[in-house]
């Protein structure tokens, strides 16, 4: 009786490991149409592969038949032309995408980025419908008549924006966070003079709470990875976070009596 030829066991891990990736790529790119960030999608699999590097290596006969085409190969005298060019070709491919990942590009955006798009008149948010004409901050009068309780509103919002906002948009308000390099279009830097200072605080709560969904149906699609606030945020909690952005970047909002 013969006996089943199995396949090497660094050849199952190597397979597993590139099924796990593109099962990610076919469920949340095509299925879901989500794409997934590039530094997520990294984790992800840097993860899986440590995972599967130690199931394969659990036992010593495991791992002993796990290195053993790489030891060979290393080792033995009859394989010396295929370890030059391995040896060869593998720091090629690794100086390559290490070039590759840390050259700036020079290349123009594919499309443009519309920082402030057209506003509805009104919109619904919270089970309710708002006016953005008439939509005023509630905790804006503080900073005249009681600026103690103002700094309270402040310190407040700026606690909710490092608890959810500074993952994308940075700690320094700079559109620089952990996971912007892996957001197309990157987020809204805040610091300069052309996003939030141009804006009534009534058009950020519009967008903070709506999200990308949100966003004007008459000029999609729409590229943005902004959340729907409002399914995790409170009302308070968003008028609090827009004192702090304007208080952190010393800009002030806009105002429909100064149009």
């Amino acid at each position: 009786m013969t006996q089943k030829r199995r396949i090497p066991r660094l050849l199952q891990m190597v397979l597993i490991i590139l099924g796990v990736y593109f099962s990610f790529i076919l469920v949340f790119d095509v299925a879901l149409g989500q794409l997934i960030p590039k530094s997520l999608l990294t984790m992800y699999m840097l993860f899986v592969v440590a995972g599967v590097v130690m199931v394969f290596t659990f036992t010593e006969e495991g791992a002993q038949e796990l290195v053993g085409p790489i030891k060979a190969l290393v080792e033995d005298p009859s394989k010396k032309m295929i370890r030059n060019v391995v040896f060869v070709i593998v720091p090629l491919l690794a100086g390559y995408y290490t070039y590759s990942s840390m050259m700036p590009s020079f290349e123009a955006p594919m499309e443009l980025r519309t920082i402030h798009p057209a506003p509805p008149s009104k919109f619904k948010a919270y089970g309710k419908s708002f006016n953005l004409a008439t939509l005023e901050n509630p905790y804006r009068k503080f900073q005249k008549e009681d600026p103690a309780k103002f700094a309270e509103l402040v310190k407040a919002g700026g606690d909710v924006y490092i608890q959810n906002c500074q993952y994308c948009h940075g700690d320094k308000l700079d559109g620089r966070g952990p996971y912007a390099s892996g957001l197309n279009p990157t987020p809204l830097n805040f610091q300069d003079v052309g996003t939030i200072a141009q804006l009534q605080e009534s058009f950020l709560f519009w967008r903070i709470a709506t999200g990308g969904p949100g966003l004007p149906a008459e000029a999609a699609p729409w590229i943005s990875s902004m959340p729907i606030w409002q399914n995790f945020l409170t009302e308070d909690e968003i008028w609090k976070v827009i004192l702090f952005l304007y208080d952190y970047t010393g800009r002030a909002p806009r105002s429909w009596a100064n149009e």
